[in-house]
């Protein structure tokens, strides 16, 4: 009799430890379900926030290639002068805005980020004192960072640096070096139109005199 007691006993203990085992796989399986959805969620709301933030980038680069414009410059004094400070506000109000999208990052990829802003800064340096030719520096940095075969020289040590960057950071820098390139291609085209517009304004006088 006793016996007997003692094998069931054993048995419920065995049952229940199955039934146990059973019930943590089940909720285990609906944690992993959940951390799935979730994980889901989160690179949606990254990807919403990396369009938000370019978008905040395309605002600005408008805004700014519309202040310095030909046709703003065309307008009276007393239009522009409203539409600038229309612009002014507009610019102020997209810079209030701000997106930040964190990237989680090994040391080396610290470190490739670092040289690479810095190839770049030292670029836009130049700028302003030989912007011809910061511009195709430029554009060999952003050749080195597009997987098409580009139509000029690629710089072969940026692209090393680039390589070794996060894949985020990676996208980031070519983003960067497109306005880049742009923004320099308008300001080309601008100093072109004031240039040729000079030029109009002096044969006209040498015309009429």
């Amino acid at each position: 009799m006793a016996q007997a007691k003692i094998q069931a006993k054993m048995n419920e203990a065995a049952c229940s430890k199955f039934s146990r085992t059973l019930s943590m796989a089940d909720r285990s399986g609906r944690l992993l379900e959940t951390l799935d959805q979730l994980e889901i969620r989160v690179e949606a709301l990254r990807e919403a926030a990396s369009a938000m933030e370019q978008e905040r980038e395309s605002i600005l680069e408008m805004i700014q290639s519309l202040q310095n414009s030909q046709e703003m410059r065309n307008i009276c004094p007393g239009e522009r002068e409203e539409l600038t400070l229309t612009a002014d506000r507009l610019m102020g109000r997209t810079l209030c805005v701000e997106i930040s999208i964190g990237t989680i990052r090994n040391p080396q990829q610290e470190e490739a980020l670092q040289k690479a802003t810095s190839i770049i800064d030292e670029i836009v340096k130049k700028l302003l004192s030989d912007m011809e030719g910061a511009r195709h520096q430029l554009l060999a940095l952003h050749a080195a960072c597009v997987t098409e075969a580009p139509p000029v020289p690629i710089d072969q040590k940026f692209q090393a640096v680039v390589i070794s960057c996060a894949l985020e950071d990676q996208k980031k820098i070519k983003r960067r070096l497109e306005t880049l390139v742009r923004n320099t291609e308008n300001a080309e085209k601008n100093i072109k139109i004031m240039d040729h517009q000079k030029l109009d304004d002096t044969k006209s006088k040498f015309g009429t005199s």
